[in-house]
């Protein structure tokens, strides 16, 4: 069975200023070209969907157009939703949907019941487990604290609870939305650290022919089985170096994977310089960056007048200007948004913690911290449901 396996579409969001729904289009009209041409016979999409729990209406409107053109091509589609989307609003009319194809898979409790497919060679289960927040979900895989592997885990074990009652020789295909030990972040993920943990090992999923992971916006295999097909777009600078893309499988009959990367349609190439300003603009060996979306760290000693403005006379499309000094000022002078980059929140409120009074939280205070970081993200996730 050839399978597309794409996921993190992150529909309605923006590039920085950028609006970034005309790439989206081009990239949904590549996905069915890709479809079309290779003679796929199922398509995978693995959370993230949307940007937001409530997205705007023009990323509605392509959702809409992308699965009526998937439909109309006859190939199924499973989606599952990730931590970006609402599962419930997603997952509306799924039942109805399905009639065409289309398979959403949304629901915590529908993680041991597959899409069942078949080609020449018998039956491939797809397994849809969508994002699973532990605090929410807990309950109804019966595990006492909540954690993602503990909650993967459960999932996971009524996925081989149900292959194992199915004809022998039944091949399995996994979709998750997690970060997965090993995985290489970006910036552009939103965090998901619960219990001081975001990651699980990539054992929680074995027995599955193969796993087609969402979350991190890097396309990478972990293994020949394991793999993140990553984000078709950019949306950070921290993904420069990212080659986008998706993963084209031949599922064999006896379970064994082949994958072949298809590159996803480039809207502009992003680059990352740094140096004076003056030297940023003179600089011949960066003309190759003068029609990218550019991120500028300026390095000069005392800031520059109107930087912006010159740089964009060479960079048009400049997006993000950074200052680093060469001769940076003393701790207590930094900014505050320099003092907090690349800190958690919990990390902050340690911080905090210890300037207030001199010392640092012990290991109880710090269990009291998380448990709070932990409580106020499920209670967002409530609160994204019921709007």
């Amino acid at each position: 069975m050839r399978i597309l396996h794409t996921s993190d579409w992150h529909l309605g969001r923006s590039f920085h200023r950028v609006n970034m729904l005309g790439a989206q289009s081009a990239f949904i009209d590549h996905l069915v070209a890709v479809v079309r041409e290779r003679g796929v016979q199922a398509v995978v999409v693995s959370g993230d969907v949307y940007d937001r729990a409530v997205p705007a209406l023009a990323a509605v409107e392509l959702f809409d157009d992308a699965l009526h053109r998937l439909a109309d091509l006859g190939v199924p589609t499973v989606m599952i939703s990730g931590n970006h989307d609402s599962a419930r609003r997603l997952g509306v009319g799924a039942g109805l949907i399905g009639r065409a194809g289309i398979h959403l898979r949304t629901a915590p409790t529908a993680c041991g019941t597959p899409v069942v497919l078949t080609d020449a060679h018998g039956e491939v289960a797809f397994y849809g487990l969508p994002y699973l927040e532990p605090a929410l979900v807990k309950d109804e895989f019966g595990v006492e604290k909540a954690g993602h592997e503990a909650v993967l885990a459960a999932a996971m074990d009524r996925v081989r609870a149900d292959l194992a009652g199915r004809l022998p020789g039944t091949r399995s295909v996994v979709l998750a939305h997690a970060f997965v030990t090993g995985g290489r972040p970006s910036d552009s993920e939103r965090d998901i650290t619960v219990g001081g943990v975001a990651s699980v090992p990539a054992g929680v999923f074995d027995g599955a022919d193969y796993v087609a992971l969402g979350h991190l916006h890097g396309s990478q295999p972990l293994t020949e089985r394991v793999r993140y097909s990553g984000s078709p777009l950019p949306y950070s600078f921290s993904e420069a170096a990212h080659r986008k893309s998706m993963w084209l499988l031949d599922l064999d009959g006896d379970g064994s994977v082949t994958a072949e990367r298809v590159d996803c349609p480039v809207p502009r190439p992003l680059a990352r310089i740094r140096g004076r300003l003056e030297e940023l603009l003179a600089d011949p060996a960066l003309t190759r960056h003068e029609e990218a979306w550019v991120e500028a760290t300026l390095t000069d000693p005392v800031r520059p007048a109107e930087p912006m403005a010159r740089l964009t006379e060479r960079f048009p499309h400049t997006l993000s200007l950074v200052f680093d000094p060469e001769r940076a000022p003393e701790a207590s002078g930094m900014s505050y948004a320099r003092r907090l980059a690349g800190r958690s929140d919990r990390q902050i409120a340690e911080d905090f913690v210890a300037h207030v009074r001199g010392t640092g939280p012990d290991d109880r205070e710090r269990a009291v911290l998380q448990d709070a970081f932990d409580a106020v993200r499920a209670d967002d996730a409530v609160r994204e449901v019921a709007r």
